[in-house]
């Protein structure tokens, strides 16, 4: 079956110290990286040996991942693997990006985070621009805040123009319309983000294909629903993949709204769900979405 796994360690640690993440600056001791690269290394040989599968991973650490050696060993090894259709992590680039050149381009993708004031810009834009030359499928971002939205249009203005710049709505954060309009002048799919979405009920791809997997293998449907589907090393949780509704009332996250069956973003994303980046190749400064993702047919918003 074609399986799509979101694996979390245990790693909480990130060098930034950004002021909405609650991770900022956090440190994990000698023995809690042991513990998440014992983890790691175990989710990897598990999907490795693990080919009557084909298998895409996207790795979403709480902390930053590729700025530990077994992070960008996993992706490098996970991506060499026939059936291992796609395997991506979030970060935020503080790392180098010359380790890329081992992997299996065709395989792998970074989602990158740009974070004013946690790093210098050209070094930033330097990062990205040395992904495209390499060849490396990636897509940008950033956090909608008020105080962002220069340094985005400057990004955006010097980002290799097939890069997609995306922006996700700060947390708890009401947009007027002029506010959202200058945010989708940059993405033009932000409205996708700008409110929650309606979900309770309806119908959702995770626990079904896709799957959250932590450190110690316990498997839920994703990120957000806590109820346990079993253990991915036991073989447990197969039993339980099977097509369900959301139980929660709104989806208001980019790696689980993606998923629902009530959003066209498998079309829109379609060969970059992972790494979010839009199926049409012209994704730049001058991309527009296609008619199928018109905001007329987005599930209707639930205003904060």
């Amino acid at each position: 079956m074609d399986l799509t796994i979101l694996y979390r360690g245990p790693l909480a640690s990130c060098d930034y110290d950004c002021p909405y993440c609650p991770f900022a600056k956090r440190r994990d001791s000698t023995e809690q990286l042991r513990a998440d690269r014992a983890a790691l290394e175990r989710f990897t040989a598990w999907a490795a040996a693990n080919t009557g599968d084909r298998l895409s991973v996207l790795f979403t650490p709480w902390g930053e991942g590729l700025v530990r050696s077994w992070y960008r060993r996993a992706l490098t090894e996970l991506s060499r693997l026939p059936h291992i259709a796609r395997v991506a992590i979030q970060t935020n680039l503080s790392c180098r990006v010359d380790w890329t050149a081992q992997a299996d381009l065709d395989t792998l993708a970074l989602w990158c985070t740009y974070h004013p004031g946690q790093t210098p810009y050209d070094r930033f834009v330097a990062k990205s621009r040395g992904l495209a030359a390499l060849g490396v499928r990636h897509s940008v971002g950033v956090v909608g805040l008020p105080e962002h939205l220069e340094p985005a249009r400057r990004l955006r203005a010097d980002l290799p123009e097939h890069v997609y710049l995306w922006v996700n709505a700060a947390e708890g954060r009401s947009y007027t319309d002029e506010e959202a309009a200058e945010w989708t002048a940059l993405d033009p799919l932000f409205g996708y983000s700008r409110h929650p979405h309606r979900s309770a009920g309806l119908p959702c791809r995770t626990g079904a294909s896709v799957i959250s997997v932590d450190g110690d293998g316990t498997v839920r449907r994703c990120h957000f629903v806590r109820a346990e589907l079993g253990n991915l090393y036991d073989g447990s949780y197969r039993a339980a993949l099977a097509p369900r509704a959301c139980p929660l009332a709104v989806c208001d996250c980019h790696i689980g709204y993606v998923h629902l069956e009530s959003l066209p973003l498998y079309d829109v994303f379609a060969g970059g769900v992972l790494e979010r980046i839009p199926a049409d190749a012209s994704a730049g400064p001058g991309f527009t979405p296609r008619p199928a993702v018109d905001a007329a047919v987005l599930t209707p918003p639930l205003v904060r």
